[in-house]
């Protein structure tokens, strides 16, 4: 049974104020069975279980539920919007993602540094422009760019999903600043 490695924010919450049931403490031992740890980021909401139900259930449903966009260029919308945010907890979780779901190394650092270094296709490095200035100058997202996201082939439906992903982790990456997430140790090799 996975338990609190004690404090992963800089913040001094109470360990259990509203304790995980049995489904979510679940969700917990199946992270570290299969990865090998529980992401800081599970571990920081695990204190409050209606918390950890609002993040969890959202963070699946947007980067693992059905969707026009693969879970890699999800998360290349997560590493490219922290990239924005400078946001050290998921520019190395993600980057770790990133890295591992291509198999491309350089991928991951490009994406972490400056994503229009990187080689995407014309459909991507526009999801990608999308993402980021709705990330930078959102007050300035307008139809012509959601235009030129239709232009290269995604729908509408696609264009919801990519502004639900990157708006999500301009969230996280608050949260994350706001409590001095710390990414977990693993991630740092992952995928190199």
């Amino acid at each position: 049974m996975w338990k609190s490695p004690g404090p992963v924010v800089a913040l001094d919450l109470p360990t259990e104020e509203v304790p995980l049931d049995e489904r979510q403490q679940k969700y917990l031992d199946v992270c570290d069975e299969k990865l090998g740890f529980v992401p800081n980021v599970l571990a920081a909401y695990a204190w409050h279980r209606e918390k950890f139900a609002g993040f969890s259930t959202m963070y699946n449903e947007l980067m693992l539920g059905e969707s026009g966009l693969s879970k890699l260029e999800r998360e290349m919308i997560a590493l490219t919007v922290s990239s924005a945010n400078h946001c050290y907890y998921c520019l190395t979780a993600h980057g770790a993602a990133v890295r591992g779901l291509s198999g491309n190394p350089k991928l991951g650092e490009q994406l972490v540094m400056n994503y229009r270094a990187a080689k995407l296709s014309p459909k991507q490095r526009a999801m990608l422009d999308f993402a980021w200035k709705l990330t930078v100058h959102p007050i300035e997202v307008d139809e012509p760019d959601r235009e030129a996201l239709r232009k290269v082939g995604w729908s509408d439906r696609d264009i919801w999903d990519i502004a639900s992903v990157a708006s999500f982790f301009n969230m996280t990456n608050r949260m994350s600043a706001a409590t001095d997430m710390r990414p977990n140790d693993e991630y740092h090799s992952q995928a190199r």
